[in-house]
């Protein structure tokens, strides 16, 4: 567990002048702060909660290097709140309750609040994320939370009902573009002092290397630097062969124009919903080759399979989450197989978007006429008043018909009319489709 009183960040010494590059140059108030404009700026959620002083519990959901760890931090200190934080990967339960007591003493004796930053906090198990909330409810402490994970399906329910998620974004190139030249002209914590010369095309091409992650372009700013630094004054100036050169692995996820990692992905996808398998073979290769995260291809190919393919052919999500699952249990590089094995079976899969348009519809028509009432008839009725007032009445229970089908709405009344499912007789959907037409048929005349 790591204690930080933000009153004491800025005292100097050497631990904070031998930090890398990205944690000298950590904002330390939120006007410092670059990016998520959506929470910091004007008039928004978390610029409102300091100037009112009601800062709430809150997880931070964002990709790597998206300035979670930072804004708790400002936050804290804005606040003038004590921050505490301790990585899920190293703490438990025991921890928590350390920070709990010291949280109780703060308030007793100082009046002074208390900022619980947990890092990676989807690696929390059920009885350790339990062990916050009386504590989170109360208000004893504030809780910021931060995950690279989705906080639906990696924190438990009633923390996530105490809690805000709010969502981080990848930094822009501008807002990179902003941090480097900082830390390349700040003498005291950052680069200044060495002087070092770069061509704004060449700042672009660090930062476009860096794929919105603002640890990954300090840190090779960094790297860079650290290659010119003792050379004459005149030989510190760094191009954009020089970068390439010193930061040769990284820049294998890109071509020598900058091609960012979106546009790879975004071709891959575009060859597997134009079922061209020879380009989703090849897109899949680029990635794979320049060093992406294979899992993060199979959750794209888990969700097209879904979007693009969906009931025209069912099997299409099994053979992705069978893949997921192989590259898991083997790895590299026996597991890039199984990628392209749903990779080519996406490709050549028959399509239909059918069921992704069908939820956008039903979403759609939630957000026009509100949370309508369940029909009584398809209602439960655990108890004799429930079946007093008539819910369950005329039920009928479909397994006691022909074919387990009879003419039933489950609809709302106010949008029973309503089609929201349609399928284009795609594949397996030309089977699904001749049933569904069957049974309006039914419907229509009153009979199975």
């Amino acid at each position: 567990m790591k204690t930080m009183d933000l009153f004491g960040m800025n005292t100097g010494g050497d631990a904070r002048e031998k930090a890398p590059l990205a944690e000298r140059m950590r904002p330390q108030k939120l006007s410092e702060y670059v990016g998520q404009p959506h929470l910091t700026g004007e008039g928004c959620l978390l610029r409102r909660a300091l100037e009112e002083d009601r800062l709430f519990s809150m997880i931070f959901w964002g990709p790597p290097g998206s300035g979670k760890t930072t804004l708790a931090r400002v936050l804290a200190a804005e606040t003038r709140s004590k921050f505490v934080s301790f990585s899920a990967v190293l703490s438990g339960v025991k921890e928590i309750r350390t920070v709990i007591e010291e949280a109780k003493q703060l308030q007793d004796e100082k009046n002074r609040k208390l900022i619980l930053f947990v890092d990676e906090i989807h690696r929390f198990n059920k009885t350790q994320q339990d062990a916050f909330l009386p504590h989170v409810e109360s208000g004893l402490i504030t809780l910021i939370g931060a995950t690279t994970e989705n906080p639906s399906f990696e924190v438990i329910a009633p923390l996530l009902s105490r809690a805000r998620v709010l969502v981080l974004k990848p930094f822009s190139e501008e807002e990179l573009m902003t941090m480097v030249e900082r830390a390349l002209n700040d003498e005291k914590k950052g680069l200044g002092k060495y002087a070092v010369k770069m061509h704004e095309k060449t700042i672009r091409y660090l930062v476009r290397l860096a794929d919105g992650d603002a640890r990954s372009a300090l840190n090779n700013l960094e790297a860079v630097v650290s290659m010119v630094q003792n050379l004459p004054a005149e030989k510190r100036n760094i191009t954009q062969d020089f970068v390439r050169e010193a930061l040769q692995k990284k820049a294998l996820l890109y071509d020598k124009n900058g091609e960012e990692h979106y546009n790879l992905i975004s071709a891959f996808h575009k060859s597997l919903r134009g079922s061209d398998p020879d380009a989703a073979l090849y897109w899949l290769a680029r990635m794979l080759t320049a060093g992406e995260d294979p899992l993060y291809i199979a959750r794209r190919m888990i969700r097209f399979a879904s979007e693009d393919v969906g009931m025209a052919d069912p099997q299409a999500l099994v053979v992705c989450m069978a893949a997921q699952q192989a590259y898991h249990f083997i790895g590299l590089p026996e597991g890039e197989l199984a990628l392209a094995q749903a990779a080519v079976y996406l490709a050549t899969a028959p399509k239909s978007n059918a069921l992704y348009a069908g939820l956008g519809l039903v979403k759609d028509e939630i957000k026009q006429t509100g949370y309508l009432p369940v029909p009584l008839h398809i209602r439960n009725a655990p108890t004799q008043l429930m079946k007093e007032l008539d819910y369950g009445k005329d039920y009928k229970y479909a397994h006691d018909y022909e074919d387990a089908y009879t003419a039933q709405e489950y609809l709302p009344e106010k949008i029973s009319q309503k089609s929201f499912y349609r399928p284009k007789g795609m594949g397996f959907e030309e089977t699904i489709k001749k049933r569904m037409d069957a049974w309006e048929r039914a419907k229509k005349s009153g009979g199975r």
